[in-house]
């Protein structure tokens, strides 16, 4: 186990939620595999280790092993108990206040979703309906909406293990996007996701503008390995990586793409795939590829791969700007405003993106195992939208076996994945990863990444 200075303390909650039922309560507490404890716990870790930039979830357990977190009920309320907590997340040992938010979203989002939702047999989706109206309620229930603002929400996708020149361009972009009053929504972790965030609040801080959101989306899977990072003033859970990615497109309006690796790469097949449906073709949905100029050669491959797997009809919905912070803004400004005229004439809300279809194949949850990744189809005869969603859970699979915890062990126990399909396929694929380990975006620099992952060629 690692060392490092902890805290145990008692805090008492923010924002609305300050009663639990004896019911939600003994959830919370049941350490059996059925129960919430060990989910909570693993969520809560995350949020107070927000400083910390580990990409291992396994790694991050074992070295808070002796963390802790109980619910303490009282007729007047609740108060949580930390034992061991990082130090990181205090000052003068009080809980940093935007880590307490955090905190509290965590236990709100838990309850809400996996436990109210589950008993209801509402994780029993048969319908995309159903799904969207799943996310819709998780969104709602966390408060992520606000129904008369115009849109301005831009999500801000790349890669958590990015090097510094990429990291500061990442900010300078936000700050512009502050400037103009955009609000950023991520990931919530480092690197990609939270550059955009402290630019941009530097420009709202310009524009003395004061209520300016920072929302971060995250899922269980992937939290403990991308911890949310301290700008995050919103901060919502989602049951799983497809109905994460859902609430990307659904609550955002535009999307800014910063080089990342296979999660990032992943990302970029999801939003094609879904703006590839011919019901979503007249759909505003500004989509801008960025970097500083030593970027440049990185989307270009993207580009490439792109081309290559999904054609031509797919390299058509996004732009590609190098190096141009100020042009990426007001690109994405321009593209915000054409997004509100279609909202307006369409009738469609402004705070969640009702009019966009998203197939099932987009929404079923894919567990990646080593039986799930070997049968998935890649071939190049596939309708483009069908394998745009079989290159995403690939490239989901990976990220698993990345940095999840429950992949990490999967691959320590039967090895790396094995994907198959068309041979030439097959090989972009290879290169395109391959890539990706040469400019060390599996992993944090400086660490040494063992591949998770074998292609049959």
């Amino acid at each position: 186990m690692g060392h490092c200075d902890t805290v145990t303390t008692i805090v008492n909650p923010t924002g609305s939620m300050n009663v639990l039922s004896s019911h939600e309560v003994s959830k919370l507490q049941d350490t059996s595999k059925t129960g919430l404890y060990t989910l909570f716990r693993q969520c809560a870790l995350a949020v107070l280790n927000c400083e910390s930039e580990k990409d291992n979830a396994h790694e991050l357990m074992a070295e808070h092993e002796d963390f802790d977190i109980r619910i303490i009920q009282e007729p007047r309320g609740l108060k949580l108990e930390l034992i061991n907590a990082p130090a990181c997340a205090f000052v003068n040992k009080k809980l940093i206040l935007g880590v307490k938010e955090n905190l509290f979203s965590v236990l709100r989002d838990i309850l809400y979703v996996f436990s109210e939702m589950e008993e209801q047999g509402l994780f029993e989706l048969n319908e995309p309906r159903d799904v969207t109206n799943l996310v819709f309620e998780i969104l709602r229930h966390a408060r992520a909406f606000i129904p008369k603002q115009p849109p301005n929400i831009v999500v801000c996708w790349g890669g958590h293990s990015i090097g510094r020149e990429e990291y500061l361009y990442t900010k300078v972009v936000g700050y512009q996007m502050g400037l103009r009053g955009l609000d950023i929504c991520t990931g919530c972790g480092p690197g990609a996701m939270k550059g955009p965030m402290k630019g941009a609040y530097i420009g709202h801080a310009k524009q003395r503008i004061s209520k300016g959101r920072f929302i971060g989306l995250t899922e269980p899977g992937i939290i403990a390995a991308e911890s949310p990072n301290p700008i995050v003033n919103e901060l919502v859970i989602m049951p799983d990586i497809e109905k994460r990615l859902e609430a990307f497109v659904r609550l955002g309006h535009g999307i800014v793409v910063f080089p990342g690796g296979p999660g990032t790469a992943e990302e970029i097949l999801y939003i094609l795939g879904v703006m590839l449906h011919d019901k979503n073709r007249k759909i505003p949905f500004p989509l801008v590829f960025t970097g500083p100029k030593n970027a440049a050669e990185y989307f270009q491959r993207i580009d490439e791969f792109i081309g290559a797997t999904l054609g031509k009809e797919a390299q058509a919905l996004y732009e590609i700007i190098i190096d141009d912070p100020a042009a990426v803004a007001e690109t994405m400004k321009s593209g915000l405003d054409k997004v509100t005229r279609f909202r307006r004439a369409s009738k469609d809300a402004y705070y969640f993106n009702w009019e966009l279809t998203i197939e099932r194949s987009f929404q079923e949850t894919f567990e990646p195992t080593h039986e799930s990744m070997a049968a998935l189809t890649l071939t190049h005869d596939m309708p483009p939208s069908e394998l745009a969603a079989n290159l995403r859970r690939a490239m989901s699979g990976i990220v698993a076996g990345n940095i999840k915890e429950s992949g990490i062990k999967t691959i320590q126990q039967h090895g790396p994945f094995r994907l198959s399909g068309e041979p030439e396929l097959m090989q972009r694929i290879d290169e395109l990863l391959s890539s990706f380990v040469a400019q060390h975006r599996m992993k944090l620099p400086g660490s040494h990444y063992e591949p998770c992952y074998v292609i049959d060629n």
